[in-house]
């Protein structure tokens, strides 16, 4: 048999693998249940790939995000493996066509979304798919304590039931310790291997910046450190607010946001790879899957709410192995935003339960009906036809999602679709009739397999390149088509899309699991008092602290953040060291005590000299520091 080695170098060129993919392959080519926290860049696909390309079957890859499946897809197929994806924009005979394909062994790499295990048709056709691995990807959407929690990952466990030999591999670039636990359980791992790779970075520098105006310390930034940039905003406007601001100062900077048409996306996606353009000013629907690597700044614009997010978009810098910096630019303001955030992202019931007739109302739903339905659905015609803020309305489908009641999609792409609608007999009478659509009628039926008894996709630019025709004349004959009854052609869609998953139920008898919301919002507050200590630190490596928060490990610091540079001025005497370093730890009682109070009650000391000396204790490990602050004498 070919080695994994051997593999990798045969499909990406590589002589050798990186940090823990090794054993991580070995892990799943033993067939044992693996989890894998890799930091982002840390190549996780590899760690599932390699493994299914040695051996005989398919591998279902369940992730939440169509553009991620996409570009993986793409990647794969880039290197001559067979792949494809079931993401929502496929009809129920496109979606049937490829799962005969892969019954038939078409395909080494099934990729689609938890909520498709759970269709009648993926159930009519699972036993007879020969499969060999089932990777769950972004495997932090399985827990409840997740950041990104998704109800469906929790209902993975039912494949686990259909196919119990099958092992699992769950990957993830971010999960604290208590979501690693959560994760194991919910996919009831079998006596699981665990590999955590250092989320150290060596050549990431982190920054924290109180400035007075983002965008001049912004610019700042950007004519001190050249090379490409990804400039993170909260809301579209912001991105292109920005993005303006900066060509006004001959940056070159373009924005992307998920309200923009998928051509648009693309084009400003590739432009920026392909370096064409410098600075991409974005949401963060920007970044996922995109592999670039010479990143020099991540620049967040406004405050992130938890970590967990933080780390994975400052982590799309340098990932080459080179120099690079990610910086997060704050105001007071934005600290006050971030404290009444919790309240804000939950909603209390009545609010919630106003929303949701709200929707109901506006997509004319009447009670018991709607599930499995997709409904298009514009914001902010909804918020002002209602009266309604729309972060309020966005927070409430947010719960409603978590809830399993309904999902909601902003840049959700729906390609086009025709049918063959007149019998053969009129088809050919057409041809004479209507010469001028003649070349499009003939390539519609060459080309798509089964669009004269199905509803097919097409794609109008591959019909205008088949056809040597200008794409605007491919759009006229299609319509013409449709207009005289020869076919069904439905136009693309990009508008923001509700699927409901369950009937609509009354406003009033609409269930929400209390119990569960509230804890959730318990652990989001949590996770925001973090974001802020993370803000306001002083003295503590950046590094070394995001390190701690994933892996309750004693990692080092980095020497290259802000607070590691600011510790280097600071110089000291032998005599004064020793000095500070018997009344700081005099000064600590034996149940510990926290660093403020104990830099109050040693107000005689220079604060500087004695953060220089506390870090230092904490390094030898003389005293230990917890996340919030709290120092002890270390046991002996």
């Amino acid at each position: 048999m070919i080695s994994a080695k051997q593999t990798l170098q045969h499909y990406w060129g590589f002589t050798s693998f990186r940090g823990e993919q090794e054993k991580i392959i070995q892990s799943v080519l033993d067939g044992k249940d693996t989890l894998a926290l890799l930091p982002t860049g840390g190549g996780k696909s590899v760690c599932f790939q390699v493994p299914v390309l040695m051996k005989d079957g398919l591998c279902l890859v369940i992730s939440p995000l169509i553009a991620l499946m996409k570009d993986q897809v793409e990647n794969l197929q880039k290197r001559g493996i067979a792949s494809v994806s079931l993401h929502s924009g496929l009809t129920f005979y496109e979606v049937n066509k490829i799962l005969q394909n892969a019954v038939h062994g078409d395909y080494k790499f099934l990729y689609l979304s938890p909520e498709r295990l759970e269709t009648n048709l993926f159930k009519e056709f699972l036993h007879s798919l020969n499969i060999s691995l089932i990777v769950v990807d972004e495997a932090h959407c399985v827990s409840q304590w997740g950041y990104d929690f998704r109800p469906p990952y929790l209902r993975i466990i039912n494949l686990r039931k259909e196919l119990p030999t099958i092992p699992i591999i769950a990957l993830t670039a971010s999960a604290t310790p208590i979501v690693q636990k959560d994760i194991v359980e919910k996919l009831k791992f079998k006596q699981p291997n665990i590999f955590i790779e250092s989320f150290e970075r060596n050549n990431l520098s982190y920054s924290v910046f109180k400035v007075d105006s983002k965008i001049n310390k912004l610019i700042e930034i950007l004519n001190n450190v050249k090379g490409s940039s990804i400039i993170y905003c909260r809301n579209r406007r912001q991105t292109k607010n920005v993005a303006d601001l900066l060509q006004l100062q001959n940056i070159s900077a373009d924005f992307y946001h998920a309200g923009l048409l998928q051509d648009e996306r693309n084009k400003k996606q590739n432009d920026w790879i392909n370096n064409q353009t410098r600075i991409i000013v974005c949401t963060n629907a920007f970044g996922m899957g995109i592999d670039k690597s010479d990143v020099r700044t991540v620049i967040h614009f406004d405050v992130p709410d938890c970590l967990e997010n933080y780390y994975q978009e400052a982590g799309r810098a340098g990932r080459d192995g080179k120099k690079a910096y990610a910086v997060l630019l704050y105001q007071t303001e934005d600290v006050k935003e971030l404290k009444v955030l919790p309240e804000l992202r939950f909603p209390s019931m009545t609010e919630i339960r106003k929303v949701y007739q709200a929707v109901a109302d506006y997509l004319q739903i009447p009670v018991g009906l709607g599930e499995g339905n997709y409904y298009d659905f514009d914001l902010n015609e909804f918020s002002k036809n209602f009266k309604l803020d729309s972060f309020l309305v966005m927070n409430v489908l947010k719960v409603l999602e978590q809830e399993g009641h309904l999902t909601f999609s902003e840049n959700i792409f729906l390609p086009s679709q025709v049918k063959f609608t007149a019998d053969k007999n009129v088809l050919n009478d057409a041809e004479k009739m209507y010469p001028q659509t003649e070349d499009v009628m003939k390539c519609l039926l060459r080309t798509y397999e089964g669009i004269y008894d199905n509803r097919v996709s097409i794609y109008e630019k591959q019909i205008a390149k088949l056809c040597k025709l200008p794409y605007e004349k491919i759009y006229t004959d299609l319509e013409l088509l449709h207009n005289y009854g020869i076919i069904e052609y439905l136009p693309q869609k990009e508008t923001p899309q509700i699927h409901f998953i369950l009937n609509r139920a009354s406003a009033k008898t609409l269930h929400i699991n209390q119990d569960n919301y509230f804890q959730r919002k318990k652990q989001f507050e949590k996770s925001v008092e973090i974001m802020l200590y993370y803000l306001q630190l002083e003295n503590i490596c950046r590094s070394k602290f995001i390190a701690d928060y994933f892996t309750e490990a004693k990692n080092n610091n980095c020497g290259i953040c802000d607070n590691c540079l600011k510790q280097k001025k600071v110089e000291l005497t032998t005599n004064d060291f020793k000095k500070i370093e018997q009344l700081i730890y005099a000064t600590i009682p034996p149940q510990g005590i926290n660093v403020k109070e104990l830099l109050t009650a040693l107000n005689e000391i220079k604060k500087e000299d004695f953060w220089k000396v506390l870090q230092l204790l904490q390094d030898e490990k003389i005293i230990s520091a917890d996340e919030r602050g709290n120092v002890k004498k270390a046991d002996h």
